[in-house]
């Protein structure tokens, strides 16, 4: 009797991103360590020479015609694409994703923000002799969530799958809430009629957006000039890229994981790879690189590290594993599926792997070229690799050795072979085995 034909499966976009963002998350870890390899050898005075080359055209900023160094266009410009990338990924989630109902948006949100909460109250507390020092107080509150996927992945199947979209869930919500910080919290000198040029080009984009407009190079330049205009107003320029991808049109795909008619999953599709593999390493490469010559033991207690440290390591795993608990035990969500409550708690301390947005912020924290500014600066940093090296060896090693929940292997088989309407992995949570 002959045997009947294969049925392919449809591939997720989810599964698509974590093995890409997984494989993204390596290349950062060689990228970081390279650059601090470098800035510790013979080669560290070309290492800053050339990030601090000017090149490019003159921009007016404020009063001043300004040339950006390769510095400066890496964390204003590059990081405006990898924004652009966040904001559709938030835009995807809310409209045709993992957080399209209130149902699958509570027990993330709540996870995400006590996880933004307390890792500040945390820095709060080790800086609070200092007013300067408080205004880094965000610099514990992001997760990388390409690092953070890149540790999962290194464990195989013994991270249950619903981690692992717990992990992404979490680090998306935690993304929006960073990005809310940097247009409130770090943007000063504003010009009132570079934001006003800014609101007429966001308005056009959501013309076109409304009367069913979808052709991509349309939308593209509208957002390089959306970019330009948001530098000149004073706000950080990478807010550009997130309100631009809000503007982007997105066609819903019940029953699919995405559309290749719909310019939102295509244009996330071509540009998370150059994000993943390009732009993130360079950016980890730009900053991470610090100069330990005259580094000495006793830095790492001074406030600003310490607070930085203690943020993301402590911080992190309490704030996110203390709201599962509670959320959990009152009713307000279900336990993820498959993952024992050790586990849950080892993914909370993941989350404290910091180190993109961190060391993103950690700039626009201290700015200036003053002698101390540049010296926070490299505290911040020291302290950034340090609580997010600690997060990411510890909850990797509790997640190694941790024993697997009872039905782990029954649950991974059937999630492997399911895939739902909106592209998720079945039963991401007990209360689905109960639907």
């Amino acid at each position: 009797m002959p045997k009947p034909p294969s049925i392919r499966r449809p591939i997720s976009a989810l599964r698509d991103f974590l093995h890409s963002e997984a494989a993204g998350g390596v290349i950062l870890m060689l990228a970081a360590a390279t650059a601090m390899i470098i800035a510790n050898s013979n080669f560290s005075a070309l290492y800053t020479h050339v990030l601090n080359d000017k090149i490019g055209p003159e921009i007016m900023l404020g009063s001043q015609l300004k040339k950006f160094s390769i510095h400066l266009w890496i964390n204003d410009g590059l990081m405006a694409i990898f924004f652009f990338l966040v904001g559709l990924e938030i835009k995807r989630e809310f409209v045709d994703g993992r957080l399209s109902t209130w149902e699958k948006r509570r027990l993330p949100i709540v996870a995400a923000a006590a996880g933004m909460i307390v890792p500040a109250l945390v820095y709060l507390f080790f800086t609070r002799e200092s007013a300067y020092l408080q205004n880094g107080w965000a610099i514990p509150a992001a997760t990388d969530i390409a690092f953070a996927i890149g540790v999962l992945a290194l464990l195989g199947k013994r991270a249950p799958t619903s981690l692992k979209l717990f992990l992404v869930t979490v680090a998306i919500v935690d993304d929006m809430g960073a990005v809310a910080i940097i247009a409130l919290v770090y943007t000063e000198g504003l010009q009132t009629v570079w934001i006003f040029a800014s609101a007429i080009a966001l308005g056009l984009m959501y013309v076109l957006n409304k009367t069913g407009v979808r052709s991509i190079p349309i939308y593209l330049i509208l957002s390089v000039i959306l970019w330009y205009f948001v530098l000149r107003s004073g706000v950080h320029a990478t807010i550009a890229g997130v309100l631009a991808a809000l503007m982007i049109p997105i066609i819903v795909t019940p029953g699919a994981p995405d559309s290749k008619e719909s310019p939102l999953h295509r244009l996330e599709h071509a540009i998370h790879p150059w994000s993943a593999y390009l732009i993130i390493p360079i950016f980890g490469f730009a900053n991470a690189g610090v100069d330990l010559s005259d580094f000495k033991l006793e830095y790492l207690l001074d406030p600003l590290p310490l607070g930085i440290a203690a943020g993301l390591f402590f911080g992190k795993q309490l704030g996110i594993f203390a709201s599962v608990w509670i959320a959990v035990k009152i009713g307000f969500a279900s336990k993820l599926r498959g993952a024992t409550w050790l586990q849950i708690y080892a993914v909370g301390m993941l989350c404290g792997i910091g180190f993109t947005m961190s060391l993103f912020i950690g700039e626009l924290a201290f700015p200036g070229a003053t002698e101390q500014a540049e010296f926070l600066r490299e505290e911040a940093k020291i302290g950034i690799l340090l609580g997010s090296i600690l997060s990411a060896i510890v909850g990797f090693t509790i997640l190694r050795f941790a024993p697997l929940h009872k039905a782990h292997d029954q649950i991974e088989a059937e999630e492997a072979g399911e895939i739902l309407a909106d592209g998720d992995v079945a039963g991401l949570t007990e209360d689905a085995v109960k639907r």
